[in-house]
């Protein structure tokens, strides 16, 4: 939508699309402190088209950060769907935990300019809790999941095994998240027979 509230035209949604995908992977591989001409470049736009869609370095990350969270969600809603609860609800949790670096990389900086980011996040941070309510109720429904853990658990898990893979390193990541996932499992006498 443009600040008028009118829709995009089709260029300029190509164009703001290419911007977010090309802001994505520099701050991925460059960190956060690389420069909106760096995302211009990578893009194959001047740096005014940037501007014009964000027009703040801050406006840049906080879209970047909005449109990883809406693809999560998304991701969520699909497997909410599938066979396997169990395996869909560990299968996110791990996907989550191993795209966490850049998400709160992306978090920290915002907040140290003073952007509010829970605010910014909202929508697609509710999208995404609803999600993984709905993948964890299924995994409890199959027995593949403890009945005793909410989805506020589940979430200070993840946060925590993602936190520590930035201190730690992937492979104590990965190992944690296993830990996770077998105090997560239901005991083998609670698992129904289907």
């Amino acid at each position: 939508m443009t600040s008028e509230g009118r829709p995009l035209r089709a260029d300029a949604r190509r164009n703001r699309a290419r911007v977010l995908a090309a802001a994505e992977q520099v701050f991925a591989d460059k960190g956060t402190g690389a420069s909106t001409e760096e995302v211009a470049r990578a893009a194959g736009v001047g740096i005014g088209t940037v501007f014009r869609h964000f027009p703040t370095k801050e406006a840049l990350l906080e879209a970047v950060l909005v449109d990883h969270l809406r693809r999560l969600a998304e991701h969520a809603d699909t497997l909410a769907d599938e066979g396997d609860a169990g395996a869909a609800l560990f299968g996110f949790f791990t996907h989550v935990v191993r795209q966490a670096a850049g998400k709160n990389a992306y978090t920290d900086a915002l907040g140290e300019a003073g952007v509010d980011v829970r605010g910014t996040t909202a929508e697609f941070g509710g999208r995404m809790r609803a999600a993984l309510e709905r993948l964890l109720v299924r995994a409890q429904r199959d027995g593949a999941v403890r009945p005793d853990v909410g989805v506020a658990e589940l979430l200070a898990l993840m946060v925590g095994v993602s936190r520590a893979g930035e201190h730690a390193g992937p492979e104590v990541q990965a190992r944690a998240a296993e830990i996770v996932f077998d105090g997560l499992r239901a005991p083998a006498a609670d698992i129904q027979v289907r």
